[in-house]
């Protein structure tokens, strides 16, 4: 009896190592991709080719996700941020047809800034890597974790059900408000609006290349 006993111990501490291996593997495998799609948007110039390595990064925390455990949340991660959020950004770019960022002098000192902010976050990633190597390994039951779609229903429509309506009113207000500010617009003054747009763009792109050239 206990040598059975010994042996299911055995079966179930190799067990948890090995899901814990993987979910180790699997988290520095999407993180990684996260990392590389987030310096292509940042060093691309096409703001396109921008938005695109963004969705890359919100697939790999979509997956990230799913390895702790929280299905819902890496679900609306791909709904949301990947699919509605990202189709505006690109629909955005193209209709303003913007082309690759020009150079400007007077933004230089923003590197200096920026590589220092990037080395903080560089530490603070080696810090919670360290952290999590030194935490105790415990297995995730996935029926008591709160990333699951029955614990988020149940407590949306149950403790938090009033917040939710007024989430959904204010919404609805919303929307109601961008159709009546959309309809008020004439199609002459609508148009005048997107030429003045336009031409104080254009004056902008005169006045940058002004300032590159000198």
């Amino acid at each position: 009896m206990l040598l059975c006993l010994r042996l299911s111990r055995v079966h179930l501490c190799s067990s948890v190592d090995n899901s814990l291996m993987a979910s180790t593997v699997l988290f520095f495998l999407f993180a990684g991709f996260a990392i590389a799609c987030a310096i292509s948007m940042v060093y691309h110039k096409n703001p396109l080719y921008s938005a695109i390595s963004l969705v890359g990064v919100f697939i790999a925390l979509s997956c990230i996700y799913v390895t702790l455990a929280a299905p819902f949340i890496a679900a609306v991660q791909i709904l949301i941020y990947a699919g509605a959020i990202m189709v505006l950004v690109v629909f955005v770019i193209m209709l303003l047809n913007l082309d690759e960022d020009k150079p400007l002098n007077r933004l230089r000192y923003l590197y200096a800034v920026g590589g220092g902010l990037g080395l903080i976050l560089l530490a603070q990633t080696f810090f919670i890597f360290y952290a999590v190597m030194r935490a105790p390994k415990q297995v995730v039951n996935e029926a008591q974790t709160a990333g699951n779609t029955l614990s988020i229903g149940q407590a949306m429509y149950t403790e938090y059900l009033l917040p939710v309506e007024i989430v959904g009113i204010l919404l609805l207000m919303a929307i109601i408000g961008g159709v009546i500010l959309v309809r008020r617009l004439e199609p002459g003054h609508l148009k005048l609006v997107v030429d003045n747009e336009l031409e104080r763009r254009h004056e902008e792109d005169e006045a940058d290349d002004l300032r590159i050239a000198l």
